[in-house]
């Protein structure tokens, strides 16, 4: 027999069980019931007396049925409290008295019952969305009540002490990442690193060739005096406004501010202070980390006037270490891609590239000879995304080296700040002065790394995987290094997904005001940010809980499986991307070579695309990571190599718009 006749006369739910004619056993409980179907087809006809009453009855005849084909289990008959549909309505056992209870109940409420049983369907559409549409009907209806008189007052609540201010800045969670592999907590304050002088270096005899002297080249400059802080932020502020307008790199310029702090830097000089290595060096802020009296835009139309009158704690440090601020740089939309309000920051290699990445600005400037070195800022491939592209030496450091206070937030425990420069020695230096324990940032913390300066690398294994760069790897092994082939084993296959939860719904707690208010529709890029915002919106408590702890299985997965000091591999692969912020790990960004782009013209071009590698470490090990790319540095002079901005080759001009096809977005934060 077959048809809706039988199916909804000979398999009827009662309390959360399935009565079958073929079965008569216990089975799970369909998604709806006999009373559902029957209301929803008489729904029509329920205003008028006479037919719902006839069709009263008809569910009366249907019950009745169904007592006489099952032998109906024991839970059949205890008594089901039935609050949120009847009202706190105790209905009959006996399946024709409980029928005539709706029927009584019908006539009391008029439509309450259709309601009611419209509601949970409508309500179990959207449990579906939570991968939580297993709940019987009267259960649905008191979730939706309990959600309405508990969970929303509190929800309200949480929402109006902490979420009506956007970006994080305040109210952190208590809730803290800790990378650390050793059971053992790191105990003493760090020392500073024993960096080496730049001795012999002479003053070049034009500004191009100063624009692309490293930071120890530049402060050796200053300290012997051959150029004044002063002299050399001049230099950097016309670098910036000439080759902005084709790289839409900048977004404010701290004129004022920059000569200010120059002028100090030659006083001080003057007067025998030395601050050390950064003293008297411009250098730019990725525009998500706040400085008194100038905008702070996150790169957003929104925010695009915002003026945070916090001074960030990494803006303090170089302060306090002698160096002059520029230039606030481009950061894609709320630290996002390569897309800002401005427009988008393009690839000094190749214009007709974008840089991709949300750190664009700092890639890009330091690539094209605009500044020394610049602070940007990685939730998942912000730093090691437009380096590779840019072709600039970065660090995308530990998690918790460097203190976040005046920093837009994201993800409170996937958020790093890391320096881009013109190579590692740089690297070391920035990192160096930045590191250190942030009182305002739980995450952060005063970690001991080793002098990469004095690092002895013949004593260190090294392995590369199959993506790795095989000349680093020869490069490495010249050197005294052991090289092994590696494979980093782990068995979690979710890892891109933990990602995403993570840093999605982390965004949305410190943007809830601005998805609430709509402000996500004047967002640059509709399918960024404001999609996965409202995904994350409907990811419940439990699955991101979840989500940590698939994450800590990978991180214990991930230590037992480093067996080696440092390993080489691509640096912009996503799962590797992914887990290494995960996990915490610091890897270092490597030029190490170009290639020809695609589609050249038919003339010729001196446009390249950059090829490049990571040197991953183990957290708290960025010191073995930047003494092994200063060693393959040492060897080679990829990473000295300058964008041909001013000379694209003869009769080479750039199409606007460009007809290079850009790959699409991913999560480049």
């Amino acid at each position: 027999m077959e048809g809706p006749f039988y199916i909804e006369v000979c398999r009827l739910e009662f309390n959360g069980m399935t009565v079958s004619r073929s079965l008569k056993r216990q089975s799970p409980t369909p998604a709806g019931n006999t009373a559902t179907w029957f209301l929803d087809k008489c729904r029509n006809m329920s205003s008028r007396p006479s037919t719902r009453f006839m069709a009263s009855l008809l569910l009366l005849l249907f019950y009745s049925l169904a007592d006489s084909f099952a032998d109906l289990p024991s839970q059949f008959q205890a008594q089901q409290e039935l609050t949120n549909i009847t009202k706190s309505a105790i209905l009959p056992t006996c399946p024709c008295r409980r029928a005539a209870a709706f029927l009584e109940m019908d006539s009391k409420n008029g439509n309450e019952c259709p309601k009611n049983i419209t509601e949970a369907s409508q309500i179990r559409h959207g449990l579906t969305l939570l991968d939580a549409d297993f709940f019987n009907d009267i259960k649905v209806l008191e979730i939706a009540k309990g959600a309405k008189e508990f969970n929303i007052p509190i929800i309200r609540a949480n929402r109006k002490l902490v979420a009506s201010t956007n970006g994080g800045l305040h109210n952190p969670s208590p809730l803290v990442f800790n990378p650390e592999w050793s059971k053992e907590q790191s105990q003493g304050k760090a020392s500073r690193f024993n960096h080496p002088s730049a001795s012999g270096i002479q003053r070049p005899n034009n500004e191009e060739d100063i624009a692309f002297m490293s930071v120890l080249e530049l402060g050796e400059l200053i300290k012997k005096k051959q150029i004044t802080s002063e002299e050399l932020t001049g230099i950097f502020l016309k670098r910036l406004r000439r080759y902005n307008s084709v790289l839409e790199s900048v977004v404010t310029y701290t004129e004022d501010l920059a000569y200010q702090q120059a002028k100090e830097a030659d006083k001080l000089l003057s007067q025998g202070v030395h601050l050390g290595p950064l003293h008297g060096i411009p250098y730019g802020l990725k525009d998500i980390i706040s400085v008194p009296l100038y905008k702070t835009t996150w790169g957003s139309t929104t925010f695009k006037n915002q003026v945070l009158n916090i001074e960030a704690w990494v803006y303090k440090r170089l302060k306090s270490a002698g160096a002059v601020l520029v230039a606030k740089l481009v950061t894609g939309s709320l630290a996002y891609d390569d897309i800002w309000f401005g427009g988008r920051t393009r690839n000094p290699w190749n214009i007709e590239e974008f840089s991709t990445g949300s750190s664009a600005g700092p890639a890009a400037c330091t690539s094209a000879g605009m500044i020394p070195f610049a602070i940007g800022s990685e939730t998942a491939g912000s730093i090691t995304y437009p380096a590779s592209r840019c072709g600039v030496t970065a660090l995308r450091p530990t998690f918790g080296s460097v203190g976040r206070t005046g920093v837009m937030s994201l993800s409170e425990s996937l958020d790093k700040l890391g320096p881009f420069c013109r190579n590692a020695a740089d690297c070391a230096v920035i990192l160096d002065a930045i590191r250190g324990k942030d009182p305002d940032d739980l995450s952060s913390r005063d970690i001991p790394f080793g002098d990469p300066f004095s690092v002895d690398i013949t004593k260190l294994t090294v392995g590369y995987l199959d993506d790795a760069d095989m000349e680093v790897v020869h490069v490495l092994e010249s050197k005294g290094v052991k090289v092994v082939p590696f494979k980093l084993n782990y068995t979690v296959d979710s890892v891109q997904g933990i990602l995403n939860f993570t840093m999605d719904v982390d965004v949305l707690a410190h943007f809830d005001e601005w998805q609430r208010s709509g402000k996500d529709d004047d967002y640059e890029a509709q399918d960024q940010w404001p999609v996965e915002l409202r995904r994350a919106r409907v990811v419940s408590a439990v699955d991101y809980l979840q989500a940590q702890r698939a994450r800590g299985k990978l991180i214990q997965e991930v230590k037992e499986n480093f067996n080696v000091d440092a390993f080489i591999g691509n640096a912009t692969d996503w799962e590797r991307v992914c887990m290494g912020n995960l996990v915490g790990l610091p890897v270092i960004v490597v030029p190490t070579g170009f290639k020809n782009i695609s589609n050249p013209p038919p003339t010729g071009t001196r446009r390249r695309t950059t090829v490049n590698t990571g040197i991953y470490a183990p957290p708290n090990h960025d010191h073995i990571a930047l003494a092994l790319a200063m060693a393959y540095q040492s060897a080679t002079n990829h990473h000295k190599q300058r964008p041909p901005i001013d000379d694209l080759g003869s009769n080479d001009t750039i199409p606007n718009p460009p007809t290079v096809p850009i790959p699409p977005r991913r999560l480049h934060m």
